[in-house]
């Protein structure tokens, strides 16, 4: 492990090959070799945009591909959960038509308490989402409708499930659910071939609300990360794999902790440990500093996630690190 790795993803400069696949009559995925996912619903007469991207810039990408398909207008914008790479796009989506956006009320109550900072946060640590980052209106991306455990939307005949199975990425997490298609977008409680960012996460809790999705059977299923997954095969594939990675981490953390290993040396174990299996992951030596510390903090004193700033952050990364 270097000990000049650099900063969270301040390095990652190259461009991503975009695809967007149509996954049913009513669903769409757009996804970048790993960058963050944006879903397509189109309904009877709106679509609902998935995830926003991280600027109004992005989301142009998004809307290009979405004209291509259909020319309804984009009524409705859903929130996953609350950080700023997935929602600070969404003023883009205001001249196509968009009325309202949708997020759970745990996702609101996070934006309201840190979501000034993490806006600091991840700009700072993914400079190449974020281009043109001036163009992102002052203040908040704030729901205009909130809801509870479950909001069912009927968009003409096509009946939407927007569900809270459970916390795992952050506590607001918000799956959407098209039980006609049996098609599921998990935001980030699901990764496929990409490393589980875990740094707002409940480790705890995690494990259940995969299976909580496993559950519905989805034939087909758009990750937070990672290529749309297209068959039940795949779909099975991605939730292991997210479920192996975030419990392998907590036991190595809390195995870490049982000895009386301070943060670092816990980092260090566990890095090099979980570095064999999961190393080629997209963002994962991006991710693993502050996935470590959040499973420490949560094996410890901390049982709901400790808000990140970009002060903490770099400190968090230089402590871990050496450098």
């Amino acid at each position: 492990m270097s000990t000049a790795k650099t900063f969270a993803s301040q390095a990652d400069l190259e461009e991503k090959q975009v695809s967007f696949d149509k996954l049913s009559e009513h669903a769409y995925a757009y996804t970048a070799e790993g960058d963050p996912n944006t879903g397509i619903v189109i309904g009877d007469d709106a679509v609902m945009v998935i995830d926003t991207q991280a600027t109004p810039l992005m989301a142009q990408d998004v809307i290009r591909r979405i004209r291509e398909v259909t020319d309804k207008p984009i009524k409705y914008v859903l929130l996953s959960h609350y950080h700023a790479v997935r929602v600070l796009g969404a003023s883009a989506y205001k001249a196509e038509g968009c009325e309202q956006i949708i997020a759970s009320q745990d996702t609101y109550d996070l934006i309201v308490e840190r979501g000034e900072q993490d806006k600091a946060s991840e700009i700072g640590r993914f400079p190449r989402l974020f281009r043109n980052v001036e163009t992102v209106p002052a203040g908040m991306t704030w729901p205009t409708i909130t809801f509870n455990r479950k909001m069912t939307l009927w968009m003409g005949s096509l009946e939407v499930q927007i569900l809270q199975l459970g916390r795992g990425h952050t506590k607001g997490d918000t799956v959407v659910w098209l039980p006609k298609d049996r098609v599921l977008f998990s935001g980030d409680l699901v990764e496929f071939d990409a490393t589980p960012y875990a740094g707002d996460a409940y480790f705890q809790d995690w494990p259940q609300t995969l299976d909580n999705i496993a559950a519905l059977q989805p034939a087909k299923l758009v990750p937070g990360r990672g290529k749309a997954l297209q068959t039940p095969a795949d779909v099975a594939a991605g939730l292991a794999g997210t479920r192996a990675f975030v419990s392998e981490l907590f036991a190595h953390v809390k195995a870490g902790v049982a000895k009386g290993e301070d943060l670092k040396a816990v980092y260090k174990a566990t890095f090099a440990e979980l570095e064999k299996k999961y190393g080629k992951w997209v963002i994962f030596a991006h991710c693993m500093p502050f996935d470590v510390t959040r499973a420490y903090d949560e094996a410890t004193q901390f049982p709901d996630p400790r808000i990140w700033t970009a002060e903490r952050d770099v400190a968090m990364w230089r402590a871990l690190e050496d450098v």
